[in-house]
């Protein structure tokens, strides 16, 4: 039995909810006639409710600031059209896509996060619930900023379980999936400045009590008020809408920050529910390509209890190498899961053959020692990608430097090479709250190292340095602490070291269906696999040369020659996902 939970807009995530009430039917009509009466569903709720309610609230158009201008103008609560420029058009690497799917609305989750929104248009196709940008689009405010300071990052699989607990954003600056939502519902992604936060809550808080279900969107969900949904108990809300006690609040006599975090556990428990398709027993990912290998070939599809993935990455390596030595490895051809053999969204053939097999054992290969020696950067096929992607989930949530940063700021006309090694950065006993990013405790700061890197500035971005040790966020830093100690216990390096430990890195993504989530790396900077790895090829060699700031160790045990790009693109493709 496996399930998918990677759900587009309405339609699939209500036949999830038809399964799952399937289910509960099946049991409740179980048993013998002595069974105790069933519970009416009005006052239970149905579980997973609050995923379905959950996808009206990340499609919300009224919650922007922009939306707040309109009323305060004397627009109508009721009526979301007011033509936010800034999602009229959905923008890629190319021209943009015009109309967009919120042309006329305003900013929303997925117009950063999108799925089957621009399926068939030019330029368009299937996302991971990201977008198609390197730096997504802001709502105009006074600050003058255009875009995210970083690429959108693909919602998918982002909650799984991780050692050392959950950090999200490239920074890492959030320490739970519901201060990401808080943070981005009142964020400047959604149009509000630091400083005006109380603004934000205050405005969702009205929007969630005025609605009465009458905007396109509410009728897509069956047209119940937002009021009456949370009640959970009205008659009138229909079964795979009724929230379950945990997720109901009595709207009319809430405070608005009680509204709001409402609002948030709702979405919280949505966007965890977006996950790939996988095992129910171990949870084991099953469409892809390289996982029908794994499970065509008897090889194991994830690791022992208490197995680290790095041990399960070199044992599957290990195994790999047996059965094809013996002769007794078997490819794939076609997608057992479709009647075409093909991938639904994916123009890429459903294969597993020879190349992302010699792809797979580059990933995994290790070198000897670290650096690694010349004869092995001569013979190449050594990837040491396994060191910070491990499998299955190909990420160890993480954070590393891998000179994505140095490459952008040399490039910017006026830098050249060696700029970002030079660049002037504060010490933990010389950064200031102005040099760190605006917050409501300090909205003016100046977020200097926060920031898209642009000609005649000293602008860049440092990744954890932003967050580390910075006193107005102090939820995630016992988790970055451990990270920068590489997880010793107890740390014996001191705050100041830490500190510059942080410098330009970033968290690790997982590899899982690259295809529908290009621009490529924090600040979108590779059109494609190749350019990645290519880019790796070069900067592993300034690591080995001492020339990379602050670079991850791990890259100077990356021994590729240019022949070995292909096999390893073939690879990261046989991980792109097939839907349900």
């Amino acid at each position: 039995m496996s399930r998918d939970r990677m759900t587009s807009h309405t339609q699939t995530s209500l036949a999830f909810l038809g399964s799952m009430l399937f289910l509960i039917g099946a049991v409740a009509c179980s048993g013998d006639g002595d069974s105790p009466p069933s519970l009416p569903i009005a006052s239970t709720g149905t579980p997973g409710a609050e995923e379905a309610v959950g996808e009206r609230l990340f499609l919300e158009t009224r919650f922007a600031q922009a939306f707040k201008v309109s009323l305060d103008n004397g627009g109508n609560i009721n009526a979301p059209n007011i033509g936010d420029r800034v999602v009229d058009t959905v923008e890629t690497l190319n021209a943009p896509i015009d109309p967009g799917p919120f042309k006329d609305l305003s900013m929303n989750c997925r117009a950063c996060h999108l799925v089957d929104d621009v399926l068939d248009a030019p330029r368009g196709g299937m996302r991971a619930y990201a977008d198609f940008a390197r730096r997504s689009p802001l709502p105009a405010r006074a600050d003058g900023k255009t875009v995210a300071v970083r690429n959108s990052p693909p919602l998918v699989n982002a909650a799984l379980d991780r050692p050392g607990g959950v950090l999200f954003h490239f920074d890492a600056e959030f320490n739970s999936m519901e201060e990401l939502i808080a943070a981005t519902f009142t964020g400047r992604n959604f149009g509000w400045l630091p400083g005006e936060r109380a603004q934000a809550i205050a405005h969702i808080a009205r929007v969630v009590r005025s609605d009465d279900g009458t905007g396109d969107l509410a009728k897509e969900f069956d047209g119940t008020p937002f009021r009456v949904l949370f009640s959970g108990t009205d008659a009138s809300i229909p079964e795979e809408f009724q929230l379950t006690s945990e997720f109901r609040r009595t709207i009319g006599s809430a405070t608005d920050q009680e509204v709001f975090d409402v609002v948030v556990k709702v979405v919280t428990a949505y966007v965890n529910g977006l996950l790939f398709s996988q095992t129910e027993d171990s949870g084991a990912p099953i469409r892809s390509p390289f996982d029908v290998f794994l499970e065509s070939n008897g090889l194991p599809q994830s690791p022992n209890a208490n197995e680290p993935p790095i041990d399960y990455s070199r044992r599957l390596l290990q195994l790999v190498n047996s059965r094809e030595s013996a002769g007794t490895l078997q490819f794939v051809t076609s997608n057992p899961n479709r009647t075409d053999g093909q991938f639904q969204f994916h123009t890429q053939p459903f294969s597993f053959g020879a190349q992302e097999l010699a792809g797979l054992k580059m990933f995994l290969a290790e070198p000897a020692a670290l650096p690694a020696a010349p004869a092995e950067l001569t013979a190449g096929k050594v990837g040491n990608c396994v060191a910070c992607h491990a499998v299955p989930n190909f990420t160890d949530f993480k954070a590393h430097n891998t000179g994505t940063t140095q490459k952008e700021y040399d490039e910017i006309p006026g830098h050249g090479d060696g700029a970002f090694r030079n660049l002037a950065i504060p010490t933990l006993a010389t950064r200031s709250a102005d040099d760190l990013p605006a917050t409501e405790q300090h909205p003016q700061a100046s977020e200097r190292f926060r920031a898209v890197p642009a000609a005649g500035t000293t602008l860049t971005d440092l990744g954890l340095w932003n967050v580390f040790a910075n006193p107005d966020m102090p939820a995630p830093q016992d988790k970055i602490q451990n990270i920068l100690c590489d997880d010793a216990q107890p740390c014996s390096v001191s705050q100041s070291d830490l500190l510059n430990r942080a410098i330009a890195r970033f968290k690790t993504p997982g590899l899982r269906d690259l295809g529908h989530s290009e621009p490529f790396m924090h600040n979108g900077q590779f059109d494609t696999l190749n350019d990645v790895i290519d880019f790796y090829i070069d900067v592993s060699d300034q690591a080995r040369a001492g020339t990379l700031r602050n670079g991850a160790p791990q890259l100077q045990g990356i021994a590729l020659t240019p022949s070995d790009i292909a096999p390893l693109v073939a690879f990261l493709k046989s991980l792109n996902e097939d839907y349900q």
